[in-house]
Order: structure tokens, then sequence, then C-alpha cells
């Protein structure tokens, strides 16, 4: 699949994106030039050879913290995308086969989580379990889950009425094989695009968190911080929040790129087992 990917320009494009902000979420404190929570007296100073990007309002190096703000702005979004895929996709794949008292208990905590408040229940746990990137990630992963169950719970029922898995049934194949063999093979191109729709989401809702100061321990760099840093100050620096909101933009429209491919590569037999999980 990820061969089939790469063929296509747009797959290409993507992962050259992608390949990019993941370099800079593992180089990026290596590579920041001054402390990112230093401050200096040198506060809202404009870009110059020595600052590239100017200092914000406390006079911390604004480069320096959009680059070591990378790791937790990246790596949430892939927190919170493999917590909703794990806690989404076992129970979907698992209610089509483990009985209807699994199955209504799983579709009925399904439609609680989705008939919550998403950004109210994310805040109000946090606070709850205290304010760590790993206790908002996830929450929001918990709360992203139901994508991934419908996709694969829609996946998993069309493949349990082929004519190939009855016969395997009907051979005595027990249920763990039949999910090994013919199972999870069909389900994975659905998946694979709803976890690259999720990437873009989660960092999306990530830079949002981070941006109200929700997941992140202060004065901690994040991208979503330098950018509300920066708009609080645009009489004086009016082109401060260029950069994190580029690269914000750009890193999602990559995951979306991405997904786009995937879904190309599928064809129809891709697209369809998504539109059922959307309609469901």
């Amino acid at each position: 699949m990820f061969r089939a990917v790469l063929r296509l320009p747009t797959g290409r494009v993507a992962v050259t994106v992608l390949g990019g902000v993941l370099l800079l979420a593992l180089l990026g404190p290596a590579l920041a030039p001054h402390d990112p929570i230093e401050g200096t007296d040198a506060a809202l100073a404009a870009p110059s050879a020595e600052r590239w990007l100017g200092t914000d309002y406390l006079g911390r190096d604004v480069l320096s913290r959009i680059l070591a703000g990378a790791p937790a702005s990246v790596f949430g979004a892939v927190l919170v995308a493999v917590i909703a895929l794990v806690v989404g996709a076992v129970p979907g794949l698992l209610s089509v086969y483990l009985g209807r008292w699994f199955e209504w208990a799983t579709l009925r905590l399904v439609d609680t989580l989705i008939a919550l408040p998403f950004l109210v229940f994310a805040v109000a746990v946090t606070a709850l379990l205290g304010n760590g990137i790993v206790q908002a990630m996830a929450t929001v992963g918990v709360l992203v889950s139901p994508v991934f169950y419908r996709v694969s719970r829609a996946a998993a029922l069309g493949v349990s009425r082929s004519q190939y898995v009855e016969a395997a049934v009907l051979a005595g194949a027990s249920t763990g094989w039949i999910v090994r063999r013919h199972v999870v093979a069909q389900v994975l191109p659905p998946v694979a695009i709803a976890l690259a729709n999720t990437m873009a989401a989660g960092f999306v809702v990530v830079s949002s968190l981070t941006f109200l100061g929700i997941g992140v321990q202060q004065p901690a760099p994040t991208w979503g911080g330098v950018l509300a840093s920066d708009l609080g100050y645009l009489a004086f620096r009016p082109y401060a929040p260029l950069i994190p909101t580029v690269l914000i933009m750009l890193t999602v429209w990559a995951f979306n790129l991405l997904a786009d491919a995937f879904r190309d590569t599928e064809g129809a037999a891709g697209r369809a087992p998504v539109k059922e999980a959307s309609t469901r």
C-alpha cells in the first residue's frame, strides 16, 4: 500500500512534507540557537542577524521556541492518533464477532463519546487528571476513537458477510484465525485513511489546546503556545504569527493529502467502508 502511495505525486509530496516535519520534531531542540525559556531585556525585538525571528514579549527567542516546541506539537498529534486507533479499532473489530451484548455495550459507549462536547470535556478531564501533555492527548484520543470504531466495524461487517469467510466458518476455522487471515487485511486500508485524517485533526486539536495553555506546563514551548503569545502583541509585531500558523497549516495539509493518496490507491474499495461508517 505504501509503495502505491509513493507512486502518486500527491503521496510523494505528503511524505516529503511530513518527513521534514518529523525531522524538525526530532532535531528541533538541538538546532535551537538560544535557550527557548530564558528571557532577555530585548522584548518584542524585530528580526535580526542574531535572532532571525525576533523575540516575544518576554524577550525569548521566537525561532528557538518554535524549534524546541516541535516535539510536543508533532508527537502530541501522533499520541492522539495511536490512542484513538487502539481504543476504537480493536473494539470495532471485536463487536462483529463477540456477540450481541458486546456489540450493544460498545455501540452505546461510542454514542456517548460522540454526544460529549469535545473541547469542554477535554478541558474538564485534563483539569481533573492534571495539566500534562499525556493526560490531554489521552483524553482527546479517547474522544476521537469513535471514528476508528465505525470504520473498522463497517469494514469487518463487509468482510464477515463474504463467501470466503462463510466458507471458513463452515470449515471449522476459529474466530481468531478468520480475523487474522481475512479481516485484518481488508480493514487496514480504510483504517489507514482514517489514521491520516485523524493525525490532521489531532494536530489541530493539539494546537488549539496548547494555544489555550492546556496540556503543557508553562513556559514549555509549543507551536500553539508561540502563536498565542504572538497574537497579544500584533501592534508591535504584526508578522509574528505567520511562521507558527504556516507550520500548523502545512502539517495539517500534508496529513490530509496523505489520506487522499491512501484513498486514491484503494479506489472505490477503500472509499466504501469509510462512507458506510460515516452514515451509520
